[in-house]
């Protein structure tokens, strides 16, 4: 596993606008030129690196395309916001497998408190097997903890301070289709019901592959399901499957 410290970076970053205009710059040098009201350049750059690294990072352009044209057209929203979760999530390592560890299993169970000690609890334990982490001091679990949190809250899916609780997200038909394409984009498998990504979709197997065979989106998809294998092609052309969806 890859770890670094872009959980613990995020975590603290006072303004999720930057997020587009590094998109939209992606130009390191003038990172000065980026209207924040962050204080120092250092602090900036650091946040750029982070950023850049876990959230704006893409295996193919039409992932790139998905995750653009939503930022671009929408800047921070409800819906930008649960696309950035999915690519932060798909980059960082670390981030993934506190999710399916944690707080996937609180979602499905229908938990609503998700704790900062079990979170560390999870740190301590993963401690024990990645070389990167087993020098970790307490303080620094603890730390990484409580930023996982508070990232996840930056990306609405909890609520609360001292005690954060889980805040399901609606996927709108248009999140949701977003959300197939995005999920094709990264995806090797060629049966999405055997993928770990679609626990992301925030709802059960069954009531997944239910919504994806809706006659409302074959228009967008082709569905091949035969009961245990499901097979889904796009029909749009990413560079193009935003504006064809808002506009449907």
């Amino acid at each position: 596993m890859k770890i670094n410290s872009d959980i613990n970076i995020l975590g603290g970053l006072p303004d999720f606008e930057l997020v587009k205009a590094f998109f939209e710059q992606e130009n390191s040098s003038k990172t000065k030129n980026i209207p924040t009201t962050i204080k120092t350049k250092k602090s900036v750059e650091r946040f750029e690196k982070a950023i850049n690294s876990t959230i704006l990072n893409f295996v193919s352009e039409d992932q790139k395309e998905i995750v653009k044209n939503l930022i671009i057209e929408e800047g921070v929203s409800a819906d930008s916001r649960l696309m950035l979760f999915w690519n932060a999530s798909f980059n960082n390592e670390l981030l993934e497998a506190i999710n399916s560890n944690i707080f996937f299993p609180a979602y499905y169970s229908g938990r609503l408190i998700l704790k900062q000690g079990e979170v560390a609890a999870f740190l301590k334990e993963l401690k024990e097997d990645e070389v990167q982490i087993n020098k970790w001091s307490d303080s620094t679990i603890e730390t990484t903890a409580s930023k996982y949190l508070t990232l996840l809250k930056k990306f609405n899916l909890l609520e609360g301070s001292s005690s954060k609780s889980i805040k399901p997200p609606f996927l709108n038909d248009k999140i949701f289709i977003l959300f197939i394409y995005w999920l094709l984009s990264i995806e090797d498998k060629t049966n999405i019901l055997s993928s770990k990504w679609i626990q992301y979709s925030f709802s059960e197997k069954n009531h997944f592959v239910e919504r994806i065979l809706q006659k409302s989106f074959s228009k967008f998809i082709e569905v091949n399901y035969t009961g245990d294998k499901l097979q889904v092609f796009p029909l749009i052309e990413y560079t193009n499957i935003y504006d064809v969806i808002t506009q449907s």
